[in-house]
């Protein structure tokens, strides 16, 4: 099993790595101060000037679409490789859309390499993949437990040459986003078969009439526009027959296909935001001085420090393997290791960044340093892709099947 850094990607890790300190990480005071500037649910002329000389210059260095793996359309690597690569993208907000890398444009353009028809790949996938537009996926729903997705009950009903959905559907991140085109949408098409045969997977033109964007969520008091994690209301939305994905009742497998790569991404970012903690929290406990003594003198520093180093090591290692099981074992078998480093990397990442926002003092918790914004986006993040209960049950059920006979 070889976890390490190839030959092939070393060199793309220092390229991305310099990128993302020399060339996005300036601007992102600037970006972030311009969403308060006229239409926050729009891109500011200065915004999309910023966005786009960024992913010009990514392209021209060739960094663009890592993510792809196994596509004549993407880049030829593995997820091991990837991980490396996004792991630097998670220390800055900016970067991953600067490689075209961002989510949830990566599972939705997945979707459509694996699932969807040559129409969908020359009317979505090629504008996608240029960087052109921007997709939300739609899953959630306000009336319905979504963790368990058996309970997702958009109405989608076949009348003639269209499905017609009607319902709601919310934290549908990138919804709010401008350049959000279209939507990849969960529904309900009840069949004779087990509760997993029930759903579909269908792609809605984000123009289609009968959508309302009744509202931006906010998370602890955010509402992240001009990205946003809208709530929508579906009011009879006509869809043509040819949009959904594979046939009905097959939604869940193209949930599985979608989700196992979307969060696995998030994780690789996640270290590297715990990464950016530890290195902020060391500068910081070095060049300030309290009771007559720099920060790392006081307290159980060295011990924060080092415990902090050490689980994120552990993290990585976790996230490497489970990576490595997507490039070589089946589904279902790297589904273990997906759901534990799904638990763990957040969490890990949040004890890095708490602690490092406990050695700022009250600037660690203002708009001073990125450490309260990366806070609270991780810890949203234990919830996406299903919370970590949900995880864990999975993960404790698969390992007592291994020393017992019963159902459990």
């Amino acid at each position: 099993m070889d976890l390490g850094v190839s030959t092939r990607v070393a060199p793309l890790i220092e390229q991305v790595r310099a990128m993302v300190r020399d060339e996005i990480m300036p601007f992102e005071e600037e970006f972030h101060d311009e969403i308060p500037v006229g239409d926050r649910w729009q891109h500011t002329p200065r915004q999309t000037e910023i966005l786009e000389s960024l992913k010009a210059s990514a392209r021209a260095k060739g960094l663009w679409n890592f993510w792809l793996t196994d596509s004549e359309r993407g880049y030829g690597l593995s997820t091991v490789e990837y991980a490396y690569l996004a792991e630097e993208m998670g220390k800055s907000p900016l970067a991953p859309e600067v490689f075209n890398c961002s989510a949830p444009d990566t599972g939705n353009m997945e979707v459509f390499e694996r699932y969807g028809s040559d129409a969908m790949k020359e009317t979505w996938l090629k504008r996608m993949l240029n960087g052109e537009i921007r997709s939300a996926y739609l899953m959630t729903e306000p009336d319905h437990g979504s963790s368990d997705a058996t309970n997702i009950r958009m109405s989608c009903v076949r009348d003639g040459d269209h499905y017609v959905l009607n319902g709601e559907k919310w934290w549908s991140s990138g919804a709010g986003d401008p350049r959000c085109a279209v939507y990849i949408t969960m529904v309900y098409t009840p069949t004779d078969g087990n509760k997993h045969q029930q759903h579909s997977m269908i792609v809605v033109d984000a123009n289609t009439p009968g959508i309302t964007k009744l509202r931006p969520m906010q998370v602890f008091g955010h509402d992240h526009a001009p990205h946003g994690h809208l709530h929508l209301r579906f009011e009879d939305v006509r869809v043509p027959v040819e949009n959904l994905l594979l046939e009905e009742g097959r939604g869940f497998e193209v949930a599985q296909g979608r989700l196992g790569p979307g969060r696995i991404h998030h994780c690789m970012r996640a270290i590297g935001q715990a990464e950016q903690a530890l290195e902020l929290m060391c500068k910081r406990s070095i060049n300030r001085e309290a009771f007559g003594k720099q920060l790392y003198k006081l307290g159980a520093n060295f011990d924060i420090i080092a415990e902090c180093r050490m689980e994120i090591e552990q993290a990585r290692l976790l996230c490497l393997k489970a990576a490595w099981m997507m490039d070589n074992a089946s589904a279902r078998e790297a589904a273990f290791w997906i759901s534990q480093i799904k638990v763990v990397a957040p969490r890990m990442s949040l004890k890095v960044t708490d602690e490092a926002m406990q050695m700022f003092g009250g600037q660690g918790i203002s708009q001073d340093t990125p450490l309260a914004t990366n806070w609270m986006n991780l810890r949203t993040l234990r919830f996406a892709d299903g919370p970590d209960a949900v995880h864990r049950n999975f993960i404790g059920r698969s390992e007592l099947r291994k020393h017992t006979q019963e159902k459990i």
